[in-house]
């Protein structure tokens, strides 16, 4: 068995938790057997077994690459939180001390997942289309580091009162629904965007989530938000957000969109997603699933 341990230095809120960080952890839970790789180099991934581990440190950008070599060959994901976001990790319910997450690599207990594959690529946590994309698109380097996560919300504030939202229509298992459309994730896991939770949604339940908000005014988007967070529902169809549940989504714009998936730029509509259930094993002690 062999440790793969992927780190991306520059991940984070202060680039912390790089290839040194986390092998000092790692080698004090009685881990051995570590090498290290990257992704600017792939040539390791031709010697991954499927009894290997491969640890991702990093953001949700890099895990979602180590899970993509993880479903191909058979091994074992491992998240080691480092980034932005981690919205991943919060789907496996990771603890926050480190000396804690590498006891459970350790301790090599796994659950396996889902994952959502387009024609643009794999995701693991939310793809995104409209207004959900700016932060991707317009916030920097520096922003991200020196605002962490908030940097999202900066981000789309900052576009909001210009954006009129596009025309689009989204096909489920159930049907279709068209309209004027703020913006739209699809999502695999209960989380997305800096740790906001979808409601009934778990990383396993073998199910699309589908976000979909309708252009309003900036108070009523507020007041959804919270009444949504507050309560921790489903909103189902109201008159602001619509959330759908399918196996398999399809969605189609008036003119092409940029299309974001796990926080990186994948390419533009339409959209065509599908759920394959539980096909990627990853180490944590129990799989979140959220109420209501």
């Amino acid at each position: 068995m062999v440790y793969w341990l992927m780190a991306n230095p520059d991940a984070g809120e202060r680039g912390s938790g790089g290839a040194d960080f986390w092998r000092e952890h790692l080698e004090a839970a009685g881990i051995s057997g570590i090498r290290d790789c990257s992704l600017d180099d792939t040539a390791w991934t031709s010697e991954i077994d499927a009894r290997d581990v491969v640890l991702a440190a990093g953001g949700d950008g890099s895990v979602n690459a180590a899970a993509g070599f993880c479903v191909e060959s058979g091994a074992t994901l491992a998240v080691l939180p480092s980034g932005t976001a981690n919205d991943f990790a919060r789907n496996l319910g990771l603890p926050e001390d480190p000396r804690q997450i590498c006891d459970l690599v350790s301790a090599g207990r796994t659950h396996r997942v889902d994952v959502a594959v387009a024609r643009q690529g794999m995701f693991l946590n939310v793809a995104h289309i409209g207004l959900g994309t700016l932060p991707v698109r317009k916030s920097s380097g520096e922003t991200k580091r020196f605002l962490g996560r908030f940097s999202y919300g900066v981000a789309l504030l900052q576009k909001l009162a210009d954006y009129r939202g596009f025309r689009g229509i989204i096909e489920t298992d159930k049907g279709k629904v068209a309209g004027r459309w703020l913006t739209i994730a699809v999502s695999s896991g209960a989380f997305f965007g800096g740790g906001n939770e979808i409601p009934q949604a778990s990383a396993a339940d073998g199910q699309l989530d589908v976000i979909a908000v309708r252009p309003r005014s900036l108070l009523q988007l507020l007041l959804t938000f919270l009444t949504v967070r507050l309560s921790c529902n489903s909103p189902e169809r109201t008159s602001t957000v619509v959330h759908l549940k399918s196996t398999a989504v399809k969605i189609i714009t008036g003119s092409p969109k940029t299309v974001t998936m796990d926080g990186d730029i994948a390419g533009n509509t339409p959209l065509s997603v599908h759920c394959r259930p539980a096909c990627l094993k990853v180490i944590c002690q129990e799989l979140v699933t959220t109420e209501h």
